[in-house]
């Protein structure tokens, strides 16, 4: 039975959720096929996990995903058809591992060549590549050893295969980095499937040809907007769905104000979001426990603006990664293409997060900033601006960068409850994705799939 309701009607043919990459990739798909429609999001700003936010001093920085690699090609389509230019990442120079005694060892190249726990790291992440070659990401019940390899953490496969504590630590640093979670947290299938779905565990570590190659001279929020000004008003922000109803002949999805009544909807929202949404009738055990099996990552990005990008002169390329007790594990120089100012970006991950996040604002910025001296020298800790965004505390996201799938996840509910649609409902996200799953592209996938199957039913539907 359908809410009665004093609301305003609006009418159309598709009611999509979520204005991110994946519901906006939906909604273009739709507008290029000529069928109606209505995306609704929450926020000001349409980008979801992508927020691109320009600071007084005129530097852009990108809260959230960022990066583009050389074979996300829906992500570099989009942004050749909308005139969003990218510029490599900047890694030339020494590298640096800060070990837990708080040694900084410099490198060059994309990893180093020995240090602590090196061979073991290195025999354990190749055989995880031998392992995901084996993955069917299209149907990834299918795949051998799926129930075995579902029934266990990515920590019980690594202690299992290593007592070396420095490898443990380069994994668990590995782990945080990709997914924001634990290893004691995440299905090792998971992490598997997810390195398939990349194309391969260095895929997900590097950054030259792999997926931290590249930045975009707007901000990786600038395909995002650009679809935006093309769809105009079928866009609708500051509409925050609260409850959907869903039977054979259409759908009902209710703000605060207005009632969107459609023929599909398109969902594209993180697990956590759709789980706070009210369903009529219920959603299928299998989707929900689903959802259920798929929290968000726990991350925050940390900025720190100078004057100038300071430690090239150095010889530093600003890359980093840190084993000891402070906040930040990975850093990067996320200056902008000309090199007007210099900016590092540190990531908070995991448990270091929920420690982190407990400090007052003056400990929380030194704290970061500790680390950044570690990596670069004294000069990190006296920027001209800094500024956080944790994306746990994100009333709309709820984490990030995207979920990760617990042990039992895959096996219990995802033959139907992953992305298998809900009657009229279609999902989408980057969860979703078969390809680059987790990553803009792969959201941008997942909306041209639900794009795709909404544009087949309804076809069906005249004929």
């Amino acid at each position: 039975m359908w809410e009665r309701t004093e609301k305003d009607l609006v009418e159309t043919e598709v009611v999509i959720v979520g204005g991110g990459y994946a519901g906006l990739a939906a909604a273009l798909q739709l507008h290029d096929h000529g069928v109606d429609f209505t995306l609704l999001d929450a926020a000001d700003r349409v980008g979801g996990r992508v927020l691109t936010e320009s600071r007084d001093s005129g530097v852009r920085l990108d809260h959230g995903g960022q990066w583009i690699g050389p074979t996300q090609i829906r992500l570099h389509a989009l942004a050749t058809r909308f005139g969003c230019g990218t510029f490599p990442t900047w890694e030339s120079g020494k590298h640096i591992e800060v070990w837990h005694d708080g040694a900084a060892v410099p490198y060059l190249g994309a990893a180093p060549a020995d240090g602590p726990g090196i061979t073991a790291y290195t025999h354990i992440t190749e055989t995880l590549d031998t392992l995901a070659r084996t993955v069917d990401t299209t149907e990834p019940w299918h795949t051998p050893g799926f129930v075995e390899w579902d029934a266990q953490t990515a920590q019980s496969y690594f202690r299992a295969h290593t007592d070396d504590p420095d490898a443990l630590r380069r994994l668990a640093l590995a782990v945080q980095g990709v997914w924001c979670a634990e290893p004691y947290e995440i299905s090792l299938f998971h992490v598997l499937f997810y390195v398939a779905a990349a194309g391969g565990w260095e895929q997900l570590m590097e950054t030259g040809g792999c997926a931290q190659d590249s930045r975009f001279v707007t901000g990786a929020a600038g395909p995002a907007r650009a679809v935006a000004a093309l769809l105009g008003e079928r866009i609708r922000l500051d509409a925050a769905a609260h409850r959907i109803e869903h039977d054979a002949d259409g759908v009902r999805v209710h703000t605060a104000d207005t009632v969107y009544v459609a023929r599909r909807a398109v969902v594209a929202l993180p697990p956590t979001a759709v789980r706070a949404l009210s369903f009529a009738p219920a959603l299928p055990v299998s989707r929900e426990g689903w959802l259920s099996h798929s929290p968000m990552g726990r991350v925050a990005k940390v900025h720190a603006v100078y004057d100038t990008p300071f430690w090239r002169a150095a010889g530093l390329s600003g890359i980093a990664t840190l084993y000891d007790d402070g906040p930040l594990g990975v850093v990067f120089d996320n200056s902008p293409a000309d090199a007007a100012h210099g900016v590092l970006v540190g990531f908070v991950y995991g448990d270091r997060l929920t420690d982190w996040s407990r400090l007052d604002d003056a400990d929380r910025r030194a704290a970061a900033l500790a680390s950044l001296a570690r990596v670069v020298g004294d000069g990190a800790a006296r920027p001209r601006d800094y500024t956080e965004k944790n994306w746990s505390q994100d009333p709309y996201a709820r984490g990030g960068y995207e979920a990760y799938a617990t042990p039992g996840g895959w096996t219990g509910y995802a033959r139907h409850g992953w992305r298998t649609p809900t009657g009229t409902l279609h999902w989408a996200g980057t969860e979703t994705a078969s390809v680059w799953n987790g990553y803009i592209d792969g959201a941008l996938s997942s909306g041209y799939r639900a794009a795709d199957e909404v544009i087949t039913a309804l076809s069906a539907q005249a004929g």
